[in-house]
Order: C-alpha cells, then sequence, then structure tokens
C-alpha cells in the first residue's frame, strides 16, 4: 500500500492510501483507524490488517485524484531521525574529490548520526538555506520507517520491524559541514535545516519482488531544474537496512516512527561530481529525487 499525507481545500492534513490514483481517507475506510501515521504506526501490523481488510472490500466513498489534493510530508513528527553512510560508491566519490581514503572502520560498521527530526518537510515546499552559506547541496536516499518497538534486534529479525519505504532528502550546507567536521564533530549544524521525505510511505511487501544482493534493483535518480544528474540503484547498498537496524538497535530501543536513512546512493549529490559539472543550489532551483516504486519528490530552493 502507498501512504500519504494530504489535504484539500475542505480537509486538514489526514492520513490516506492511493489505490487506482485515488486518494482516500484512512478514517474513512474503517473510521476505527487513526487519521494520522505518527498514530496509526503505534499498533502498526494491527491498523495494516484492518486497513486491506476495509480497502479489499468495495469501496462505496467518493475518492479524491491525486492530482486534486496538497502533499504533505508522510510522516510529520518523527520520533527520531537517524542517517547512515552505507553505499560505498558515495564515499569512494567523495573522499576521491579530496584525494582521501575511505577510513577502514566505516568498513567495520555502519556508522549514522542523528539530524534534526523537527524540521521534516515534504513534497512541493521550499527549502530556505541557512543564513550566510552558499554551498546547498542535496543527498539522494532510501528511508526506511520503523514499524514496532525493538531493543538488540539482529539482523535476521530486523526485516520484521520495517513498516515501509520512503524517499529522503538530506539537505546539507557544505560550507557550514566542513568547517563543523574539521573539529571532530558532526555532521550536525550542516543538515539541522531541513530534511524531506515522502511524497508516499510504501510498504514492504511491494517493493519484495525487487529484492536484490543487499537492497532492492530499484533506480534512483536525481534532477536539477529537470535536467538529471544523479543515477544510482537502490541494489548497491554496501550495508543492508537489516544491518543498519541492528547497529542502530545496539543497547537501545527502536521506537514505531522512527526513520532510518540510507545515506547518499553514488551519484547522489553535487558534491560527488563537483562544480565544473553541476555548481551549488541556487535560489529558485526545482530538485527532484526518484526512486522506482516509491515516488518522486521534488522540493524548491528559496528564491
Amino acid at each position: 500500500m502507498k501512504f500519504l499525507t494530504y489535504s484539500t481545500k475542505e480537509t486538514n492534513a489526514q492520513l490516506g492510501v492511493l489505490i487506482n490514483e485515488q486518494v482516500f481517507a484512512v478514517h474513512d475506510l474503517d473510521e476505527t483507524l487513526p487519521n494520522q501515521m505518527e498514530d496509526f504506526i503505534q499498533q502498526s501490523e494491527r491498523n495494516l490488517g484492518k486497513l486491506r481488510q476495509a480497502s479489499e472490500s468495495t469501496i462505496t466513498i467518493q475518492g479524491h485524484p491525486i492530482e486534486n489534493v496538497t502533499l504533505h510530508a508522510p510522516m510529520q513528527r518523527p520520533g527520531s531521525v537517524r542517517d547512515f553512510m552505507a553505499f560505498e560508491k558515495h564515499l569512494l566519490n567523495a573522499y576521491k574529490r579530496n584525494g582521501m581514503n575511505i577510513p577502514s572502520d566505516w568498513y567495520k560498521i555502519p556508522a549514522f548520526y542523528f539530524t534534526n527530526h523537527r524540521t521534516i518537510q515534504g513534497p512541493n515546499e521550499i527549502i530556505n538555506r541557512p543564513q550566510n552559506y552558499e554551498m546547498l547541496d542535496f543527498e539522494l536516499e532510501a528511508a526506511i520507517i520503523i514499524g514496532k518497538e525493538g531493543k538488540n534486534i539482529s539482523k535476521e529479525e530486523a526485516d520484521d520491524y520495517i513498516f515501509g519505504y520512503t524517499i529522503l532528502n538530506d539537505w546539507s550546507a557544505r560550507d557550514l559541514q566542513l568547517g563543523e567536521m574539521s573539529v571532530g564533530l558532526g555532521p550536525a549544524k550542516g543538515k539541522d535545516f531541513a530534511t524531506s521525505i515522502g511524497p508516499y510511505i510504501v510498504t514492504k511487501d511491494e517493493l519484495e519482488q525487487t529484492r536484490e544482493n543487499k537492497g532492492f534493483n530499484l533506480k534512483m535518480t536525481a534532477a536539477i531544474n529537470g535536467k538529471q544528474l544523479s543515477n544510482g540503484n537502490l541494489n548497491s547498498l554496501y550495508y543492508s537496512f537489516s544491518e543498519m537496524i541492528a547497529h542502530a538497535s545496539q543497547s537501545v530501543s527502536l521506537y514505531p516512527g522512527d526513520i532510518i536513512g540510507s545515506g547518499t546512493v553514488g551519484t547522489g549529490c553535487i558534491l560527488e561530481h563537483g562544480q565544473d559539472v553541476q555548481p551549488w543550489l541556487a535560489d529558485g532551483d526545482e530538485v527532484t529525487l526518484s526512486i522506482e516504486k516509491i515516488g518522486s519528490l521534488t522540493n524548491w530552493v528559496e528564491k
């Protein structure tokens, strides 16, 4: 199923599901179900089962054509956002530009950082650059939504904790990021200002037939002002999402609604390409990230 958060001229933002390009309010399909993703996912297995049963029966209510609704971040208040660096090609490209090698410890553990879970933005929203910084970049990533609580989760069990997948754009002020990392901390403030997700959360059964290597055979692309810059694949993960979950849950609990990002796919940011190929993002630029079977996420840099 494809979940989304949407509003219309008549309704505030609420949880919906996309069926045959029609948007249906989850609460209208089954009035006992929550109308916000943050509440729905607290009992994800129970609620998903009830929703599947309701959506498979004859739908008598009127849906909204997808083009007639306003989409928001599918989850607006996640409990946390951990972002990994799970694609080797991204690191090879980025470190090569600085004449460096990937640190050996990266091959030992799937490293991550915490980003700001209070600055989540959705599709078609404006991204405001941090003041006084010019090296604005995007990052093309996939992300998972945790569907149930767990601690010290094994790799073998980890897939059971995944509710679904979405697209994630880890916006980065590179000049700020590089400065803070030179003192041995971060990235933090350089990525503090915005993280975009959406437009949908796709349940994991929708992707199962594409499973390949440690990921999925799904094309990942990014375009700036309609011109494609990035071309990767989710099957090129060095660390699987199961390995990320196992590492993140060591001695600490993960909770329903927590987000785990994959990190940038190879070629998935301006930093990898260099200024001779693509300048840093300018005011008014349109950035569109796409992953097969998940959708396309578009944002604009402030004008």
